[in-house]
């Protein structure tokens, strides 16, 4: 059996139906994410405990499918001929082998995402803290990208990236671009983080914020004259500071604090919601840290974050609700979907 040859079947099936995700388990069909819904290809053979083997023989290298036997999960990456990458997670449930693969699709402009403009303005900042939050599958990687290529489209700046794994791969242009991948190249975030300040660098991405000590290294090199993108599994932007500041210990609270407050630039949260046309189009809040948010995250009064982002139009924040009800004004999504996706239905009520 051409193993390699079956799993590169599965992700041409992937590639074919448009979708985001391949789901591959012991005892069940294949399956793939299509804007967002899981589709069975019944048309593709039952996966057995030896196909997946077998695929995890294929593609992996000999440390990762070491180290897969050893703890029973793996995050890893993979090439599909030569163009295009896929972001994969191997697990064990009861026994049984399970493959998760995301592919990672071609590095987008700001626009072509459907992105506001002003993610421009963060990307050409020189120094600072910029986060992009919102759950798992929302495009939170791509819209990292999209200011990542920016950045290398315009200015001759030195970009490391530290993930696990590397999803995007950049082509080098004005920017001089180094991709360190957790396991491979380093062996951990804070130690590529602590490194990095010994490696002449201008922006640091950070695949993942993980911990109070990579948070911490990260708002202090934002403090030396850093710019640092990353990302968190959270819904809004109040709910992502107090992520932050209660990962650490009730002692270190105060200054890390005060760091936010003087070095987070802004949080992006983002959705990604069906499009009555097809597809899925973004909906978004964007807090932007001024004087007032500043204020409210060095006083502990994050609670009151959301109602300054809602009064703060005029400054340039966007919230989540309004720019629901722009896209069902649009025609761009239902009603239904509006309400289902937002934090705080109550308050889109009252906006629709």
């Amino acid at each position: 059996m051409d193993y390699k040859k079956l799993f590169d079947e599965l992700v041409e099936a992937l590639i074919h139906a448009d979708g985001s995700d391949l789901h591959l388990a012991d005892g069940r069909m294949p399956s793939v994410r299509v804007n967002g819904d899981l589709v069975t290809l019944v048309n593709r053979p039952e996966m057995t405990k030896e196909y997946l083997t077998g695929i995890l023989d294929a593609i992996l290298t000999p440390e990762h499918l070491q180290h897969f036997h050893e703890v029973q999960e793996l995050d890893f990456s993979y090439e599909f001929q030569g163009s295009t990458r896929l972001r994969g997670n191997a697990f064990v449930q009861q026994g049984k082998i399970v493959i998760v693969l995301r592919l990672v699709p071609q590095i987008k402009t700001l626009e072509e995402l459907g992105l506001p403009p002003i993610l421009g303005e963060f990307a050409r900042k020189r120094q600072g803290f910029f986060l992009v939050v919102g759950p798992v599958g929302q495009g939170k990687s791509s819209t990292l990208a999209a200011m990542v290529g920016l950045i290398n489209q315009e200015r001759a700046a030195h970009i490391l990236t530290i993930e696990d794994p590397v999803e995007y791969v950049y082509e080098q242009k004005k920017a001089i671009i180094d991709q360190r991948e957790i396991g491979i190249d380093t062996t951990d975030f804070q130690a590529a983080l602590h490194s990095a300040f010994r490696q002449d660098v201008n922006v640091i991405l950070i695949g993942e914020m993980r911990g109070a000590e990579t948070i911490g290294t990260a708002v202090t090199a934002a403090e030396t004259g850093h710019l640092v993108l990353s990302t968190l599994h959270t819904n809004n932007a109040s709910q992502t500071i107090d992520r932050i500041i209660d990962s650490f210990p009730a002692s270190q609270q105060d200054q890390i604090r005060v760091q936010l407050a003087s070095t987070l630039l802004g949080v992006f949260s983002q959705r990604l919601i069906p499009r009555i046309a097809g597809g899925r189009v973004v909906a978004y809040e964007l807090m932007i840290n001024n004087n007032a948010i500043s204020n409210l995250i060095r006083e502990k009064r994050t609670h009151e974050i959301d109602m300054v982002i809602e009064t703060g139009t005029e400054s340039g924040m966007v919230d989540m609700n309004r720019s629901l009800v722009e896209l069902v004004r649009s025609g761009e999504i239902t009603a239904e979907n509006a309400y289902l996706y937002s934090i705080n239905p109550k308050n889109l009520q009252r906006l629709m």
